[in-house]
């Protein structure tokens, strides 16, 4: 859908009426002015007038009220954003873990909390409506993705019975992989409206030349209604209904997560609060990687979020898995047993001391039919606790780790604020607190059917998980790359971990040295004795600068060094976006407020100027000003996306210029943009036709219905 706010003739007292492009859904538009009627119970009543012109093309005429008074622009952003559903058909309860989620991304809103992708490259043709039925043949068959939390005091999840796959496509001129996939991170879901993955394609086409660059795809998902191993399973039934011509075979999936649920409310918590309460870790159990130092209680003011890649080699990560094996472990025993002793490490004591972290289990150990095949929001962090003695041996380490888990096993359905609440002590804090380390766990035969894929002469490369901030002040995933390799995303809060950079390379170094050096009588103190010696210089292993913005790359770079390569970023979520350029123009005091994205092609032909908005990257206006043919010139307000005043004054040299002016975006920056235009009109100016889309049009598209309105406007 594409709105066309038109302010009228002068002198522009009447409503402004609306050109709707584009499929319409008259239930959405009454929702939509039902919203806003609600928002001004006291008000003038509105009314509207709808009109056919042909297929696709209606004229919304608005009677009644001020013009000032009603707002057009936010009504021109829901249209263009309405919900992808059909009607509700079932409701079901939401299990604990699922409503903790909820409650965190509530309490954290716009900061992609519990926002995890896999992305992974297409090599071959890609048949778009092929590609798009597939994932729409996959919605119609996963209840969990037509799924969506209500708005209740104690929400309970929804069921639809139609919602439409949202699948993004890109042309590959869209350069930097690393801003499409940090853009569509920011951009987060909303776990109360159905559809909790959007597909992201960049290239891709039936006909695909040798020299072409692979087709990249992501997959963005959210944790209160799906996790990694979810998003695993539901790739692998993808390319079954790819290779179907687009049409997954068989019923809808059960059992369900409302099966699942179910079963959880069956279950006797008696055994497990016993289990849970007697392995509670001791209130004065070490939790920081950080000395308890002055220095490190206050790391400046440093704010937001940081995240670190580490990479074995997948020399070092074989070595490293035959090493834990010959103990009867596993490598994420291995990297739980480093962990431990870097916790014991910071504190600084020559005495057995009890550390306490937090672990992933996938959730789907638990004797319930098929749980291996149901995806949803199962895994889940539970609370890990050993003493860790430097006169025991590393091997005994491994062991203790090792019975702690699978002692854990049992009961690993229990929630983690569960936990808490039957554990916790008035001076405890009431969420996660510490660390939580998660190895990757995905089910069998993941990689998708790839001799039927090959003989249609397309070749997938294995889906790397991106990783995702959790409520935790540090996460430290893993998960083995397609060289083999094992790399470890680390995500961390810089207000309180800024110093954590030695502490990495530190793990790192250890993790490629205990297969070296740790036999069966090496004891902890010996080993720590060795990373003392060895003096690990954080810069030098973790790089000298670091990378503003965020890192997100399905690659893992070259190795450097001992082959443990760090690649360290913050990400304050105020990062200037990737493509950032000086602009031209002015603003309030000299500064630049107006980006000049295209100079136009002749004088006084006018400008077209694109609003902002908070969710939308550069590189979207960079492609649109590659896609635009009109002479115009194109610009970029450099404003905050809410301040039409910013706005209005940015613009001014231009409107008393006199020249034609268009104003359009993508959806979320209808109120600004006719905010601007109402400032334009009450200063006797002509306020400009304003064209606004939906995140799913592509560049090109909404380029031309920006050029047809310039000329509307010329």
């Amino acid at each position: 859908m594409t709105v066309v706010v038109d302010p009228g003739e002068p002198p522009y007292d009447a409503p402004p009426f609306l050109e709707l492009r584009g499929p319409l859904d008259t239930r959405s538009l009454e929702a939509a002015l039902d919203r806003l009627a609600a928002r001004r119970p006291d008000g003038p009543a509105w009314q509207h007038r709808l009109r056919p012109h042909g297929p696709g093309l209606h004229t919304l005429r608005l009677t009644m009220g001020a013009p000032g008074e009603f707002p057009a622009g936010l009504l021109a952003d829901l249209l263009t954003d309405p919900p992808l559903t059909g009607r509700r058909v079932r409701t079901a309860g939401a299990s604990p873990l699922q409503l903790e989620l909820l409650a965190d991304a509530d309490a954290h809103p716009g900061t992609g909390r519990h926002v995890e992708q896999l992305a992974w490259d297409w090599h071959g043709p890609l048949d778009p409506e092929r590609f798009t039925a597939a994932w729409q043949s996959l919605f119609d068959r996963e209840s969990v993705l037509r799924s969506a939390f209500d708005d209740g005091p104690e929400p309970r999840i929804v069921v639809h019975d139609r919602v439409r796959a949202e699948v993004v496509r890109l042309p590959h001129s869209t350069e930097d992989w690393a801003s499409v996939v940090e853009y569509d991170r920011r951009r987060g879901l909303d776990p109360r409206r159905p559809g909790p993955l959007r597909v992201t394609v960049l290239g891709g086409g039936p006909v695909v030349s040798v020299t072409a660059p692979p087709t990249r795809v992501l997959l963005t998902y959210h944790h209160a209604l799906l996790d990694d191993w979810s998003a695993r399973l539901l790739l692998r039934e993808f390319y079954r209904a790819y290779l179907a011509d687009g049409v997954l075979p068989g019923g809808e999936r059960r059992p369900d997560m409302g099966d699942y649920t179910q079963w959880l409310a069956r279950q006797d918590i008696g055994p497990a609060r016993e289990f849970w309460t007697e392995a509670a870790p001791p209130p004065d159990a070490a939790h920081s990687p950080l000395p308890d130092t002055p220095a490190s209680a206050s790391h400046g003011t440093s704010t937001g979020t940081g995240r670190t890649r580490l990479r074995l080699t997948a020399g070092q990560t074989a070595r490293l898995g035959a090493w834990a094996a010959g103990w009867g472990s596993t490598e994420s025993g291995a990297l739980q047993a480093v962990w431990a002793l870097l916790l014991y490490r910071a504190t600084g004591s020559a005495d057995p001391r009890p550390v306490r972290f937090s672990v992933t289990v996938s959730g789907r150990g638990i004797p319930f039919d098929s749980v291996e095949r149901l995806p949803g929001s199962l895994r889940n962090p539970l609370p890990m606790s050993v003493v860790v003695d430097p006169r025991s041996s590393v091997p005994a380490l491994l062991a203790l780790l090792r019975d702690r888990a699978l002692d854990m096993a049992a009961y690993e359905w229990v929630s983690a604020g569960r936990i808490r609440g039957w554990t916790g002590t008035p001076d405890r804090p009431a969420g996660p607190e510490g660390s939580l380390v998660a190895f990757d766990g995905r089910p069998r035969n993941a990689d998708g059917p790839a001799p039927e894929l090959a003989s249609r002469g397309i070749r997938v490369d294995p889906p790397e998980t991106l990783g995702a901030r959790t409520a935790f002040p540090l996460t430290l995933a893993a998960h083995h790359d397609e060289a083999g390799g094992l790399v470890m995303t680390v995500t961390y809060d810089r207000a309180q971990l800024a110093g954590i950079g030695g502490v990495l390379a530190h793990a790192a170094y250890l993790l490629d040295e205990l297969p070296r050096i740790a036999g069966e009588f090496t004891t902890v103190a010996e080993v720590l004795e060795l990373l003392s010696a060895a003096d690990v210089d954080a810069s030098a292993d973790m790089g000298t600068e670091a990378e503003t913005g965020t890192e997100a790359e399905t690659g893992t770079g070259v190795e450097a060094g001992t082959g443990v390569e760090a690649r360290p970023t913050t990400d304050d979520g105020a990062e200037s976006e990737a493509g950032d350029s000086t602009g031209t123009g002015t603003g309030s005091g000299g500064a630049s407020a107006i980006i000049t994205l295209r100079p136009s092609r002749k004088p006084g032909v006018g400008t077209v100027c694109l609003v902002p908005t908070h969710s939308t990257p550069r590189f979207r206006h960079d492609l649109l000003a590659r896609s635009y043919r009109g002479p115009e010139a194109l610009v970029l307000l450099d404003t905050p996306p809410d301040d039409a005043r910013a706005g209005y004054d940015a613009l001014r040299p231009l409107i008393d210029a006199g020249g034609p002016l268009v104003l359009g975006g993508f959806t979320g920056c209808g109120v600004a943009a006719y905010g601007i235009t109402r400032l334009i009109a009450e200063n006797g100016g002509r306020p400009p036709l304003i064209v606004l889309t939906g995140t799913a049009t592509s560049a090109a598209d909404l380029a031309r219905l920006l050029e047809s309105a310039a000329e509307r406007a010329g």
